[in-house]
């Protein structure tokens, strides 16, 4: 192969790309790599045709963009400011994703869980699984904090919140002490609804995207909102 062929070679059409990252990111399509590449997250060079040319290093970068938003929940403001700092040919490693964490613009890995994916739990499972007794099961699914889907198994979410149940238990907390959680929760999603509504009107994926992304943002804003507030208000109560 010539020497040019080979320089050729080592850049990768948005499909190539694709299939390099849907192993790790399986939730990953066109449209959201099209989306990274508007928010100026990844600029891939393009051939006459206009065709884009993904090197080594912009797949490096989107492997970091992606893993950060999974992992860490961050929105792409916060990951392109960790971008900016590091030149564009060099890949993430670990010591920029420990940085991500340690962010003090929003919140981390500590503040959120990624659910697993496909967990598909009976009721005997889910009991055995999290530690929960039957009867605070049955408490929490007449208080709507956890509701069975489709032919009566229960998916991640279900699992996050029957396991948090079963540790605040441990301090004489009761399912129905913790009603006004699930109220507080349908009140931010409904406010955050109210903000991507013009934009879920638009349709399309990239439409989609940017929606996503809005919501992922407001949540974090939210928690570090909500852990501000207590902090606070624990101060107060404990002479601080």
């Amino acid at each position: 192969m010539t020497p040019s062929g080979s320089s050729a070679r080592a850049f990768l059409s948005i499909g190539e790309v694709l299939a390099q990252l849907r192993p790790e990111f399986p939730d990953t399509t066109i449209s959201k790599l099209r989306f990274l590449e508007s928010e100026g997250l990844v600029e891939p060079e393009r051939t006459p045709a206009g065709y884009r040319k993904y090197s080594p290093e912009d797949v490096e970068r989107l492997r970091f963009v992606l893993a950060a938003q999974r992992d860490q929940y961050l929105p792409l403001r916060v990951i392109r400011e960790h971008l900016q700092g590091m030149g564009r040919g060099a890949p993430a490693g670990d010591g920029d994703r420990r940085a991500l964490v340690d962010s003090e613009s929003l919140p981390a890995a500590g503040d959120f869980s990624r659910p697993e994916i496909d967990v598909r739990l009976s009721r005997s499972e889910l009991l055995e699984r999290t530690g929960i007794t039957d009867a605070q099961l049955k408490q929490i699914e007449t208080y709507g904090l956890v509701s069975p889907r489709g032919a009566g198994w229960y998916d991640a979410d279900g699992v996050a919140v029957a396991e948090t149940v079963a540790r605040m238990a441990e301090f004489g907390l009761e399912p129905r002490h913790l009603r006004g959680y699930k109220t507080a929760a349908d009140r931010e999603v409904g406010l955050f609804e109210q903000v991507v509504a013009p934009v879920v009107r638009q349709r399309g994926p990239e439409a989609k995207a940017r929606a996503e992304e809005t919501v992922r943002e407001l949540a974090a804003l939210s928690l570090r909102l909500h852990t501000a507030l207590v902090q606070a208000r624990l101060r107060g109560a404990l002479g601080g």
